[in-house]
């Protein structure tokens, strides 16, 4: 399982204010399969995303990830701030209140127009976090709030304060396009 990022193109996590390298404009996002440590793969039922065992036959999402360009007003030391989507439907995972309480949704929006835009468009960013080959990813808007699934799966993917109980917030991931 690969977690590169394209650290070379990215500021440090650590918030240590140094640069692994240029930061370069892309193209296109990066292209990855997300699961859990309980090997729960992301899939899109309806307009819902869900996490399911992995089995044969079961395509599971190409998720597109992409760093925030101008990451001056974000906190800092938190992880990479990146947009996190869906290749096909083209969807955005962003953060908002339901009746009072953070809620992740998806939204129709093209990836590449929120890394274009010329401050971070914060509902639709993620701290994420990478401890070993393990990733995290905790809501800008949100902070504290982190994605999570549980671990018996067919639950829809959420955010959660509730690290490590109920639900998962440790995912890995493989990169199919950088």
């Amino acid at each position: 399982m690969s977690s590169h990022l394209g650290r070379s193109e990215t500021p440090s996590s650590k918030g240590d204010g140094k640069v692994k390298g240029p930061v370069l404009s892309r193209i296109h996002p990066i292209l990855v399969n997300i699961q859990d440590i309980n090997h729960l793969v992301w899939v899109l039922q309806g307009q819902t995303l869900t996490a399911v065992p992995r089995k044969d036959q079961m395509d599971p999402v190409t998720v597109t990830l992409v760093s925030c360009k101008y990451t001056e007003t974000l906190e800092k030391g938190r992880g990479n701030p990146v947009y996190l989507g869906l290749k096909e439907p083209e969807l955005c995972l962003f953060c908002t209140k339901v009746k009072g309480q953070p809620t992740l949704q998806l939204q129709e929006r093209n990836i590449m127009d929120l890394y274009h835009q010329t401050e971070p468009v914060k509902p639709f960013l993620f701290y994420h976090d990478q401890n070993g080959r393990a990733s995290s990813f905790e809501s800008v808007a949100f902070p504290g709030w982190f994605i999570g699934s549980c671990s018996c799966g067919g639950c829809p993917v959420i955010i959660t304060q509730e690290l490590g109980k109920i639900y998962t917030t440790d995912f890995g991931f493989t990169v199919l396009q950088p």
